[in-house]
């Protein structure tokens, strides 16, 4: 057991560094093999659940100083235009661990890992705009992803996780119970946010208060009930990718976009499988210290459901966590910039019309 356990922190380290650059089929098999819990999860005792009540539990909020507020020096506060508008992000896999099929939400190492890379370099794209909450919640381990049948212990796993994003959204929703709202994700987190599209927002009043979803880095289809987004200023749609290389990526594109899925180019926010260069690239925002804002980083072009990179222009995003040619920790961090205008753009079209019930299609 105790040869388990550090075989898969030390595992779960390379991961995190990213320095596992090799492009091969068994590397995620690996992980999920090296990441998942000795034990299955009905003989586990789940971790606590959260109480929303209590700020301790969100990663972010707009009455607190979290990292999510972060602005990129390139920035100054008075670039910020603040609508009456509220944005649910949910963050990605950051608990690497096989411990427990779920996170306990008092671990501090995965708790400073969500905000020093999640709310820091994906839900900050959204405060210059909007008010940004972000849930804390017990996601499930990345091996639950190897098997996330509804039966199997990564399916069960799955499911406490979407619970607590339900719970919390209920809360949000309560705080917010009349503002325009802005659904977003990354990975794990657009995996959630997909279910809750269907189950809590579609045929909903709270579509008529959406003015788009953002559940990027998973593979999200239509059929949680929302339109795909068809150009920049289109509202109660969805905008999705996944980033990959060019060429083949063998085993790394098992976790990425199939051809039937949402791909929205976030350099022309259309779907017409168009190239575009890397001049539309407003800036790309590198996941280490040295945070500043680079423009024409990434090119892109929707491909049978996958957003094709055909040349990254920077030294600055060289981990490859998940293979070389998968460049999916920087869905959020190639476009950044791109990201942070178009939802802007987005919510001023919906603010301006006036009209939740409105259509802005």
């Amino acid at each position: 057991m105790g040869k388990w356990k550090i075989t898969g922190i030390s595992f779960a380290v390379l991961i995190i560094a990213g320095v596992i650059f090799v492009n091969s089929p068994w590397l995620m098999t690996a992980a999920f093999y090296f990441l998942q819990p000795s034990e299955s999860f009905a003989d586990t005792v789940p971790p606590a659940a959260p109480d929303y009540s209590d700020t301790a539990y969100w990663a972010s909020l707009p009455s607190t100083e979290d990292a999510a507020d972060f602005l990129p020096a390139e920035l100054s506060s008075n670039q910020i235009a603040k609508h009456d508008v509220a944005v649910f992000f949910v963050h990605p896999t950051t608990y690497l661990s096989n411990d427990t099929w779920n996170q306990p939400l008092d671990h501090e190492t995965t708790n400073q890992r969500t905000d020093s890379w999640v709310m820091r370099f994906q839900a900050s794209a959204f405060n210059g705009c909007c008010d940004v909450y972000a849930p804390r919640y017990r996601q499930a381990t990345l091996s639950s992803f190897g098997a996330p049948e509804p039966e199997s212990s990564g399916g069960q796993a799955l499911a406490l996780a979407y619970s607590d994003v339900r719970t919390a959204f209920h809360h949000f929703a309560q705080q917010n119970p009349s503002r325009p709202l802005v659904l977003a994700g990354h990975s794990q987190g657009s995996h959630h946010l997909d279910r809750l599209i269907e189950e809590e927002i579609t045929g909903t009043p709270l579509e008529d208060r959406l003015v788009a979803a953002y559940p990027i880095g998973f593979a999200v289809d239509t059929s949680n009930g929302l339109p795909t987004c068809e150009h920049a200023t289109q509202t109660r749609c969805q905008v999705s990718w996944n980033t990959m290389a060019a060429g083949s990526c063998e085993g790394a594109c098992e976790i990425l976009g199939q051809s039937n899925n949402v791909c929205v180019n976030p350099l022309t926010w259309s779907t017409d499988g168009a190239h575009a260069a890397h001049e539309a690239n407003l800036g790309s925002i590198a996941i280490d210290e040295d945070s500043r804002i680079e423009p024409g980083v990434a090119d892109a072009q929707c491909q049978d459901g996958q957003l094709i990179v055909t040349d990254i222009r920077s030294p600055n995003y060289g981990a490859r966590p998940f293979g070389k040619g998968n460049y999916h920790i920087y869905d959020y961090a190639f476009y950044y910039m791109n990201i942070r205008e178009n939802v802007r753009a987005r919510v001023e079209a919906f603010m301006a019309a006036g009209d939740l019930s409105s259509s802005m299609n």
